[in-house]
């Protein structure tokens, strides 16, 4: 998404991408991008229909939050309970980012089972705001998100007036280089719920109504082995971003800021070039650095908004990245 050339702040600059389920249902997921060129000033948002998981992409953004502050720059992840009033403001210029609301259960770390009690995200490294209050009696607009529809609001004063608080569901951000990133140093690939930050798990195991997952700088040793990731169908739908650098399965044709979208069932994998490279590989220890790409994985079908579908800049040949693929069956 190009960044806006009038005036933007989070709330107008914020588009959905693809969706499924609602609040009402209490199960799905909504995929958002968002653009801002200023700070929501005597303006806040509180969304009661989901928690917000924000990916920033560009800029470090500023989050008042009624249970006080939190700093996010891209790199972090910040994720904001339902019903938390907040506001966003900008401290490095023009932001953008992802955004998914869950309307599913609570996200939470995910089981770890063979992998232990440490590995992948720690719940010590989730960073939760201190109390900041505003004693101000100036005049606030509210925007509150409630089934589906957008509502608008007067205050003649300032949201962010909680002197103090204590519980145990609040704004917290996480700093995926902290991710301990697991993986085969054999060889094959493990399983890509290894990748996964967080997940909001489902009434039926082994699919969740979605995971967070990361794909950072990491290590690459596995040997006999194709190491990006395999052409495959999937019974959970991939939304996917890329924060920067590149992404191994499509190193030139996906940008960062960018954003792709493989429902389930849908065959796909490496392109051409990715494949044609890692298949002539010398297969020694590799590190992939610079590179932070991410899904909102869920096991509903996505559907992409008539917005989306419209975008000028949308990618309207696709598929064109496998159209050369070679066959290589012996003869």
């Amino acid at each position: 998404m190009p960044m806006p050339e009038a005036p933007t702040d989070f709330v107008d600059g914020v588009r959905q991408m693809a969706s499924s389920g609602s609040a009402g249902a209490n199960s799905g997921i909504s995929t958002h991008m968002y653009v801002a060129n200023q700070s929501m000033h005597k303006r806040a948002m509180c969304c009661t229909d989901s928690e917000l998981l924000f990916v920033p992409q560009q800029g470090k953004l500023r989050c008042k939050t009624e249970l006080g502050i939190l700093t996010v720059a891209p790199g972090e992840v910040m994720l904001i309970p339902a019903g938390v009033v907040f506001s966003i403001e900008l401290m490095e210029g023009p932001s953008r980012g992802y955004l998914c609301e869950n309307f599913g259960a609570h996200f939470r770390l995910p089981e770890l089972g063979p992998i232990g009690s440490n590995g992948l995200a720690n719940s010590r490294d989730f960073l939760t705001p201190v109390a900041a209050f505003d004693a101000s009696d100036e005049p606030y607009e509210i925007i509150r998100k409630f089934d589906g529809q957008l509502w608008q609001g007067k205050m003649n004063h300032t949201p962010f007036n909680v002197v103090a608080w204590h519980g145990n569901l609040a704004p917290c951000k996480y700093d995926t280089d902290k991710f301990m990133t697991i993986g085969s140093i054999s060889h094959d690939h493990p399983d890509p719920s290894i990748f996964t930050v967080l997940t909001s798990p489902s009434d039926s195991p082994g699919v969740a109504n979605c995971d967070f997952a990361i794909f950072p700088s990491r290590w690459m040793v596995a040997e006999n082995t194709f190491r990006p990731p395999w052409f495959h169908r999937n019974v959970m739908s991939e939304f996917m971003g890329l924060v920067k650098g590149q992404h191994d399965a499509k190193p030139m044709s996906f940008l960062p800021g960018g954003v792709s979208l493989h429902n389930r069932m849908v065959p796909h994998g490496p392109d051409t070039n990715a494949f044609m490279a890692a298949s002539q590989a010398d297969l020694a220890p590799q590190k992939l650095s610079n590179t932070l790409a991410f899904m909102f994985e869920s096991r509903s079908m996505l559907k992409p908004t008539d917005h989306a579908m419209r975008y000028p800049w949308r990618d309207a040949h696709y598929d064109a990245c496998w159209q050369d693929l070679p066959k290589l069956f012996p003869d």
